[in-house]
């Protein structure tokens, strides 16, 4: 699996997993609570953080018509028309260089998700390092040619596709220019369950399209993240807020600055405990080795007699001779005066 780089960081098996934080519509129209979302972010730890780069006439238009309204009974936002939603939940373009310049200061990578020509064009004037696509646009041809124009890395969520919508995707933007590409397994839900997450298919994924895979999280907590390193994850993004309480459009499936952390934390413990295919003694486990179990006379011994269960038995360390040896041992003479305590040899016996 070919590794890729963005920005100074490299994506790969061998790297710990790329942690991207997604203020998304957190930032409640506040752009001092954007701020402090970049630098809660970059406090816990994320690698990266994205915003979205759109405007509510840019998504869609401003109309009574039923089409226009979000009807889910299950949905966050039931209820309200898609372009109200976007009005709120965008983020003015007038923040996007302050935001991505706190990112840079703080050491972290900051990038988009354009949702349509003008927002790509935007965004190079920015000099991002790299380019997330939404599930919702990932059929969106004309935008993933435009995007991968740019020769920048993509990130792109799966949320919907089928395996030929997926196909055509990576057909896409490969002709298009992109030579660097991660495709994030997704359930296009707010929140999404465990249950409905699938994370079996990130390594059918890899085989199928041989790219970086990762994770685009909206479940509550961390462990379907955790769980998706150990299936070959190499990028988690999790939707980000500094309190849930404070609401939002995004923030009732948006990890806190603690859980933030917990996530560096234990997806860098789950990619270090994957390691390698081993057997055998490893180098930290070689003084562990006398704690085996082995063979040792637990009563003295006369030359001449022989062991018995009595004198002879499999108790720890594991100084003397294997316990694979105890049937071979017993009822056999021993030519020489043993004491108690001592661990067993073959030339004891004769």
């Amino acid at each position: 699996m070919p590794e890729i780089k963005i920005g100074d960081r490299k994506i790969g098996h061998n790297h710990q997993p790329f942690i991207i934080a997604e203020m998304s519509g957190n930032h409640n129209q506040s752009l001092e609570r954007a701020l402090e979302i970049v630098e809660a972010a970059a406090k816990a730890g994320a690698h990266a953080l994205k915003i979205q780069t759109y405007t509510a006439d840019t998504m869609t238009i401003e109309s009574d018509q039923p089409d226009f309204f979000i009807n889910d009974a299950e949905s966050l936002w039931k209820g309200q028309s898609l372009y109200t939603l976007y009005q709120q939940a965008h983020t003015p373009w007038e923040w996007h260089k302050a935001i991505f310049e706190r990112c840079t200061e703080l050491g972290m990578i900051g990038f988009s998700t354009p949702f349509d020509e003008t927002a790509v064009d935007f965004l190079e004037s920015l000099e991002v390092a790299c380019y997330k696509i939404a599930s919702f646009e990932n059929t969106d041809l004309p935008l993933l040619r435009k995007v991968a124009s740019t020769g920048k890395p993509i990130i792109a969520s799966t949320g919907m596709a089928s395996v030929a919508e997926l196909d055509e995707l990576v057909k896409t933007v490969r002709e298009a220019g992109c030579k660097d590409l991660v495709l994030l397994k997704c359930t296009s839900s707010y929140p999404a369950s465990p249950e409905n997450s699938n994370i079996r298919t990130i390594p059918h994924l890899q085989q199928l399209f041989n790219v970086q895979v990762g994770l685009s999280d909206h479940t509550l907590g961390v462990g379907v993240a955790v769980a998706s390193v150990a299936l070959g994850a190499t990028v988690i993004e999790k939707h980000f807020t500094l309190s849930r309480a404070d609401g939002g459009v995004d923030s009732a499936f948006s990890l806190e600055p603690a859980e933030m952390s917990s996530l560096l934390l234990e997806t860098e413990r789950a990619w270090q405990g994957l390691g390698v295919i081993s057997y055998g003694v490893g180098e930290k486990e070689k003084n562990s080795l006398k704690f085996r179990r082995s063979l040792y006379v637990v009563k003295d011994i006369q030359a001449g007699e022989v062991f018995t269960s009595d004198n002879l038995r499999v108790i720890r360390p594991g100084l003397g001779l294997p316990p694979k040896y105890l049937d071979l041992l017993l009822g056999k003479k021993v030519n020489k005066d043993i004491a108690r305590g001592t661990a067993v040899t073959l030339d004891m016996i004769l």
